[in-house]
């Protein structure tokens, strides 16, 4: 079975108020980005990793490839104006049918165990998305200002890894873009498919705000012997 790993990294960062797109921000003195491809990289089905990044980061990236010393094979693909467009083009790169996973660049913490549970149910059952269930209450709000709680029991916060079958993914990203596809698996369920949820890690964190660094570099250092 041909494995593959799609890391999405085309985003600006602007939230992180950084010129530094976030997923080159140094984490534990090294990008964010490098922790995300290393755990790929060493699980059990040792995808192809493509790495989705804007054009005009590619140098850049290789820079900072050099500086650290960061040998990982892996092949650039160009991203594009919306995540839609960056995890078509990284789909273009996979000539062969298997099993990829979709994953951002930002969350530099996924763990091995999830990495290579999401490639064995996809496997088995098609796909596989990360989620957990949130701890705090959540309600909905309504344009006129009314607010409705919601059961918590029946949610879930959705992750990457989100993992298929290549040649189904393939097929799901042939529709035109809808600005309700903020992941791979409502692409994949507007094609017809049903999703099948897996326990992710909580501190499976997407950098997105500056303390958001600091919280990572904290979970790290609890990790380590």
């Amino acid at each position: 079975m041909n494995y593959y790993a799609i890391i999405v990294a085309g985003g600006s960062g602007n939230r992180m108020d950084n010129s530094i797109p976030k997923q080159f921000l140094l984490l534990e003195g090294r990008p964010v980005m490098m922790h995300a491809i290393e755990v790929f990289f060493n699980c059990p089905q040792k995808p192809e990793i493509i790495i989705v990044l804007g054009k005009e980061m590619q140098k850049y990236w290789l820079n900072l490839c050099d500086k650290h010393n960061f040998t990982v094979p892996h092949i650039l693909a160009n991203s594009g104006p919306q995540r839609f467009d960056s995890v078509k083009s990284g789909l273009a790169q996979i000539k062969d049918d298997g099993i990829v996973a979709i994953h951002d660049a930002a969350r530099p913490l996924v763990s091995d165990d999830v990495v290579r549970n999401s490639f064995e149910v996809a496997l088995t059952k098609g796909n596989s998305v990360v989620g957990f269930s949130p701890v705090d209450s959540v309600r909905n709000t309504f344009p006129d200002g009314k607010t409705q709680a919601l059961d918590r029991a029946k949610l879930k916060l959705i992750q990457t890894p989100q993992t298929f079958q290549v040649n189904q993914l393939k097929k799901a990203y042939e529709i035109d873009y809808r600005a309700e596809f903020t992941d791979d698996a409502q692409v994949m369920e507007h094609y017809g498919f049903n999703i099948n949820i897996i326990e992710g890690n909580r501190e499976n964190i997407k950098i997105t705000y500056p303390e958001d660094i600091a919280i990572a570099s904290l979970m790290i250092k609890k990790k380590r012997p």
